[in-house]
């Protein structure tokens, strides 16, 4: 058995996170990765540039090592929008989107790979409590980073039907949309009942 390897562990995961988010862009129009899908605007396209923001942050600045990137804030047309790094403007393209995520990967694994996990950072957007270490920062980056593509899951469902962290591994028991249908509306059923039985 080869002895483990925590950092790659960590890495793996998060890569995986990475692909799943990416993955929930492909084949939509333009419009459908940037429309807002819930009351508070939660979209494809800005969960990436979020994340993007959350890796550059979290596993660069924080360890002394920034990437240069301008952050959302900076234009200042975004100044005063507590949500710039939540929604991409008409002018960053997808592709550009896409790319700057792929570099901060690059940036966040270079740091990772160079220091060791009980290096010290300073989180300087904390107020309090800013002292962290590479483990810490990098578990909360792949914390981060699976939720929002637990996000880009159900909004991807909701567009167009699309499930899985991989197009090719849905993690669905079936794809038989006749079973999916009678599964919904059985859970409909059961919902109706136990409301009616509660208090």
């Amino acid at each position: 058995m080869t002895p483990p390897d925590p950092k790659a562990d960590l890495l793996r995961y998060l890569q995986d996170a990475r692909n799943a988010l990416l993955w929930k862009l492909e084949g939509l129009r333009e419009y459908d990765v940037r429309r807002p899908m819930t009351p508070t605007g939660t979209n494809l396209l800005g969960l990436v540039k979020h994340v993007t923001f959350v890796e550059l942050g979290y596993l660069g600045d924080t360890f002394g090592r920034p990437s240069g990137v301008p952050s959302p804030w900076a234009a200042p047309a975004h100044a005063d929008d507590p949500n710039a790094d939540m929604w991409a403007t008409a002018d960053e393209s997808r592709e550009d989107v896409v790319a700057r995520y792929r570099e901060a990967w690059a940036h966040a694994d270079a740091t990772v790979r160079a220091l060791p996990l009980d290096a010290a950072g300073h989180v300087p957007w904390w107020p309090r409590d800013n002292d962290i270490t590479l483990h810490h920062a990098l578990v909360r980056v792949l914390a981060d980073t699976h939720r929002h593509a637990g996000h880009a899951d159900i909004l991807r469902e909701t567009l167009d039907g699309a499930t899985g962290m991989r197009e090719d591994n849905s993690s669905l028991p079936t794809t038989d949309a006749t079973w999916w249908k009678e599964y919904r509306e059985r859970l409909e059923r059961t919902a109706e009942e136990a409301a009616r039985k509660a208090p």
